[in-house]
């Protein structure tokens, strides 16, 4: 009798133990549900409800990012919007994996309120936290520029100073690494000559960019970009025994020959095959960057005369004369040029030609006779 009503105890005091985590669990959902709300205070037991859910329970979640991923992402915040909403979209973008704990902890911690409305620049490797922060300081007005494939130094300073209002010298001398407040630290310029530049870093792409800003914001922007799209590609090349920056200064010829996308890979062989055999590359565009900037002609990539192929250049970027790779990149290539770089096609071609007039692709030869004979049905 006395088991018997033991057991009754046991079940009466387990009902209650239940019924109490359910209503705890129901209150603690409500909650946290609440904390959707645009106003409101939350009461101090509202704080500790989320505070410990928070801190016991998604401590982890608070500090790890969807992925190592650096690349800057655009997030508007529209007026008005609440931190649920903010959640939300911050989830639907790939910022977060639960946009309902992103707006339980910025009510819980009061940053809720000090969100902005307007334009941020956040990135996937960033946590909940990091995130709540970079949230209340948003950016001021945006200008936009692109800057295109295959431009030299000259050029996009040029380029910035027209669209974007910057000096253009004092552009250069930045990315000529003349600039001694400018002390660049990325691990791909590690092995950077003494007399190099950041020719072939400045990575081509559309940028997004705050009203006025300054050179070196822009410059490092763009090797940021470089650091996140263009290094890890050319560290592949590191582990078949290639120099990365070799393989970008092959890249950088590669952009200023194709027209045609497709060819890259192609163009990029013939190189590469004229190297191994310690024949001279012969690159048009290597003599046209050693030539510079044609007054006459009004432009830096100049129509090349017979005698332009025997210019000796001191830096020995002409190629007709230099036997090797130039000493440095001849422009700043884009991604699709660096992978052609690193993975080029299999082929014997040694030589390339493009008919005047034509459509821009090339026809491709593996002996000189035969390169001769298709030059010979172009004239």
């Amino acid at each position: 009798m006395n088991r018997y009503r033991f057991s009754i105890v046991k079940a009466f005091i387990f009902c209650i133990a239940l019924a109490t985590l359910v209503w705890a669990a129901n209150l603690w959902r409500g909650k946290l549900t609440d904390l959707g709300a645009p106003t409101g205070q939350l009461t101090g037991l509202d704080k500790w409800i989320v505070g410990t859910y928070i801190d016991l329970i998604r401590s982890q979640d608070m500090d790890k990012p969807m992925s190592n991923d650096p690349t800057p992402v655009r997030f508007v915040i529209d007026p008005l919007e609440t931190p649920a909403e903010v959640g939300q979209k911050l989830q639907a973008q790939g910022l977060v994996a639960d946009g309902n704990l992103f707006r339980s902890y910025v009510r819980f911690s009061g940053q809720g309120e000090k969100i902005q409305a307007g334009t941020f620049t956040l990135r996937r490797n960033m946590s909940i936290k990091e995130i709540s922060l970079a949230l209340q300081r948003a950016q001021a007005s945006e200008i936009t520029v692109t800057i295109p494939e295959g431009k030299r130094l000259e050029e996009i300073a040029d380029l910035l100073q027209q669209q974007v209002g910057i000096n253009a010298s004092e552009f250069l001398r930045l990315v000529r690494l003349q600039e001694p407040n400018f002390n660049p630290d990325y691990p791909f310029l590690k092995g950077l000559p003494s007399s190099g530049t950041l020719e072939g870093y400045l990575f081509p792409d559309t940028y997004r960019l705050p009203q006025n800003p300054t050179t070196q914001d822009i410059v490092l922007r763009m090797l940021d970009n470089f650091g996140a799209k263009a290094a890890p590609v050319l560290e592949q090349a590191r582990a078949t025994g290639r120099d990365p920056r070799d393989v970008l200064i092959l890249a950088s010829i590669v952009e200023r020959e194709a027209v045609v996308a497709d060819e890259r890979p192609l163009i990029a062989s013939v190189y590469l095959n004229r190297l191994n055999i310690g024949q001279k590359l012969d690159a048009d565009p290597t003599t046209q960057y050693a030539l510079g900037f044609d007054p006459q002609q009004n432009k830096w990539w100049r129509t090349l005369t017979v005698e332009d192929y025997q210019y000796v250049d001191p830096a020995g970027y002409n190629t007709y004369v230099n036997p090797t790779l130039p000493p440095g990149p001849i422009a700043n290539p884009g991604l699709s040029s660096i992978q052609a770089a690193v993975s080029p096609a299999a082929s014997e071609y040694k030589y390339f030609l493009a008919c005047p007039g034509g459509d821009g692709t090339h026809q491709f030869s593996v002996t000189y006779e035969e390169h001769l004979t298709k030059y010979s049905a172009c004239s």
